[in-house]
């Protein structure tokens, strides 16, 4: 399974009150998009690493002759449609910059599930009681079993989410991530992949302890 991997390293990151995004926070000798990156460059099947930032000419020191740059856009929608016009694969997998964890397994058992079907999400069962709640008023608890939280990578065949997304932009649709476009405007269902506590998002400090 060859692919196309687009690294979603744009934004602020202002959650975690460092002054700049923190997908250039240093974690040992690299900044966390080196890490999120060497873990595509590994896998053999990966021919082709897009990385969507908020300033090209920023990120210049982790370009090589393997990543490709492309400016992000308004929003995260515009900056993964940015970033998926440079996919040259039929497939695509679409990764958090700030997820660095992800491991070679999953990425493999994404791989599988691809062979099968045109559109793929990491996922992990919800370890908390998830309750909806207005203006500060629990109005319902949600039954746990049937939740799942969300992880990167989103895989997909890669005319089919650039259809997709050119809806989704169009329309102006509020969506919260790739899996979501795919379940409004694809024509068949989004398969779950097994993905693992360990593959968190750095959003704040206290991810890094």
């Amino acid at each position: 399974m060859k692919y196309a991997a687009v690294i979603v390293a744009a934004g602020k990151g202002s959650r975690m009150n460092l002054g700049y995004n923190k997908v250039y926070y240093k974690l040992d000798d690299r900044c966390i998009l080196e890490h999120t990156i060497a873990v595509f460059k590994q896998d053999n099947d990966c021919e082709q690493i897009i990385v969507v930032c908020d300033n090209a000419d920023f990120c210049q020191h982790i370009k090589d002759d393997e990543v490709i740059l492309v400016e992000g856009g308004a929003t995260r929608s515009a900056s993964v449609y940015n970033g998926l016009q440079a996919v040259s694969k039929p497939y695509v997998m679409i990764h958090d910059g700030a997820r660095p964890f992800v491991s070679s397994k999953i990425l493999q058992d994404v791989k599988v599930c691809l062979d099968e079907h045109d559109a793929c999400v990491v996922m992990v069962n919800c370890k908390d009681t998830i309750k909806r709640v207005i203006d500060g008023k629990v109005e319902l608890t949600y039954d746990r079993s049937t939740l799942m939280q969300a992880q990167t990578p989103q895989a997909f065949k890669t005319a089919k989410i650039i259809s997709c997304y050119e809806q989704a932009l169009a329309d102006k649709a509020i969506t919260s991530d790739d899996a979501s476009v795919y379940e409004l405007y694809g024509k068949d269902a989004v398969y779950v992949v097994e993905g693992s506590y360990e593959n968190i998002k750095i959003t704040t400090i206290e991810d890094l302890r």
